[in-house]
């Protein structure tokens, strides 16, 4: 099994933490994670595919250890992410690569394969969990717990949190459960542990983002795609992936059952999904 490095890399003035899996010369898989998480959380994914792969996951800014925005009102938005895409993707010398993007991952991928900015960087898309139409009560849903940034005493007691807020994420192992508590904490100045990023990241995703209509956008789109929804996901309606594989890209539309959104890509089945389709 391929071990994990961790790279830091200056992008638009910000540091981007990037944890990367497997042999430089390889095709390159990128890996982005949902709005609130890290790349960390596909850990066991990248460790599978590392024999094929040079499997490159970064911190998006204000999360994990990249960097955090002085401007957050500009810089925490999908156009300023796209940009630090395309800028990671420069500095490590990777013409194009395949996509699997979780939740606010995906909408990226969808932003560059969906553009003239993107387009021929993009040679295959995973879309997990996210479309170009959301359920306005799923945003509120995640809306109400993300913009709380609660403090905790003790490692124990913010794991218990995580796995309640990530339920839906599916089966994960007390291991896994372990290993992203420990990648997602952060010790605040009064000694206490809270989510790993900054508040303003939330704040502006509560007061910017509405999962407004996104068909153009993904009608755009040409390259290879798939499709997956979580079984009982309340972000994408069961009738809006359906309709999206008769749209733009046409993908395939898996739903993974045992979770709703989103799935977390860690299940040898959900990596046979994956691998049915990248290779």
């Amino acid at each position: 099994m391929s071990a994990r490095t961790s790279h830091y890399l200056s992008v638009a003035g910000h540091e981007i933490h990037v944890s990367e899996w497997g042999d430089k010369d390889a095709p390159a898989l990128v890996m982005w994670h949902g709005l609130a998480r890290t790349g960390r959380d596909f850990d066991i994914a990248a460790a599978h595919f590392a024999d094929r792969y040079r499997v490159i996951c970064p911190d998006t800014i204000g999360r994990g250890l990249s960097s955090w925005s002085g401007n957050p009102d500009t810089d925490y938005t999908v156009p300023v992410y796209c940009a630090i895409a395309l800028g990671l993707l420069d500095q490590l010398g990777v013409q194009n690569c395949a996509w699997v993007g979780t939740s606010m991952g995906g909408l990226i991928g969808m932003a560059l394969a969906g553009s003239d900015m993107g387009r021929d960087r993009i040679t295959k898309l995973v879309v997990n969990d996210i479309g170009p139409v959301l359920n306005a009560e799923a945003i509120n849903r995640i809306k109400a717990y993300v913009s709380m940034v609660p403090e905790f005493t003790t490692m124990v007691e913010f794991e218990k949190f995580l796995r309640v807020v990530y339920a839906p994420f599916g089966q994960l192992s007390d291991a896994e459960w372990r290993s992203m508590a420990e990648t997602s904490v952060r010790r605040r100045d009064n000694g206490k542990l809270s989510s790993h990023f900054d508040p303003a990241v939330m704040r502006v995703f509560c007061e910017q983002f509405d999962g407004s209509d996104a068909w153009e956008l993904w009608d755009a789109i040409t390259c290879p795609t798939l499709v997956l929804r979580g079984e009982s996901s309340d972000l994408i309606l069961a009738e809006t992936a359906e309709e999206m594989t008769g749209r733009g890209p046409k993908p395939k539309l898996i739903t993974v059952p045992g979770c709703g959104h989103a799935p977390a890509l860690n299940t040898q089945a959900q990596l046979g999904i994956l691998n049915d389709f990248l290779l």
